[in-house]
């Protein structure tokens, strides 16, 4: 009987319905896999961190000759160059403390190239009617800071510059435009400066925003809102075959008394 009753349930099974299901709960796993994925990458990060930290700092022409073999994110360089103070970027929604401001960027030229260095966080006007006041860094400095490459993250729409003023807000920060915009090469990654330096802003970054603790929040969260689709589901499947069976029953008394 349990056989029989099993065939019939499968028989009345909505498969779109069964399909659906499936869809959810598999795209619900991929992204608790996804979240430990990136804890174990931000593990293995910190552990990185670490040990770079017990090393000497590059030249920036030892960072150029590691560009192509080795991961450079978070590599300890010192660099001397010219300030260009005629072109100032301000990278626009940038938070900290909870408030709203920019992160200050400036071209630095040395003998290996031009780089992109973060200055620091400085804050906004809250009616974003004015901009900061910046002085510029000018004239050659020694700056001791890290290396960070530019993660590809989710652009709404192309950046496009019109009616160029200096400094320019920049809501991505895109090496290849800004390149564009100054007339000289900018070398492919951006140099934070170290927060002990002397020159620039609020030097608030952390080399992990979002630790892997997080990460596994999130993906608990993932796989519970998985099991609870599931369950859901199967239970509303239960139920609505159930309540077939019993309206079925009512119209046919017959049915249920050869039951």
């Amino acid at each position: 009987m349990k056989v029989a009753k099993l065939k019939d349930y499968l028989y009345q099974l909505n498969w779109l319905l069964v399909t659906l299901t499936l869809l959810v709960f598999i795209g619900l796993i991929k992204l608790g896999l996804w979240q430990v994925s990136r804890a174990v990458e931000k593990e293995q990060r910190i552990e990185r961190i670490a040990d770079i930290q017990q090393k000497e700092q590059h030249s920036l022409v030892s960072i150029l000759s590691l560009i192509d073999d080795e991961n450079i994110n978070d590599l300890p360089v010192a660099v001397v160059g010219r300030f260009d103070s005629k072109h100032v970027f301000l990278h626009d929604n940038q938070t900290h403390q909870g408030q709203v401001g920019y992160r200050v960027l400036q071209v630095l030229t040395s003998e290996y190239g031009s780089v992109l260095v973060n200055l620091g966080w400085i804050k906004g006007d809250r009616s974003r009617q004015a901009l900061p006041i910046i002085n510029p860094v000018e004239g050659t400095h020694k700056i001791n800071g890290h290396i960070r490459m530019l993660e590809s993250g989710f652009i709404l729409s192309e950046q496009v510059f019109s009616n160029v003023s200096w400094p320019l807000i920049a809501q991505q920060v895109n090496l290849n435009k800004f390149s564009q915009l100054i007339g000289q090469k900018l070398l492919p990654f951006v140099i934070y400066l170290d927060k002990t330096e002397s020159i620039g802003f609020e030097k608030n970054w952390q080399p992990i925003v979002m630790p892997p603790e997080k990460h596994r929040g999130y993906a608990f969260q993932w796989f519970s809102l998985a099991l609870a689709w599931l369950v859901l589901m199967l239970s509303a499947s239960i139920w609505f075959y159930n309540n077939k069976i019993d309206n079925n029953n009512k119209k046919d008394p017959n049915v249920s008394s050869k039951k």
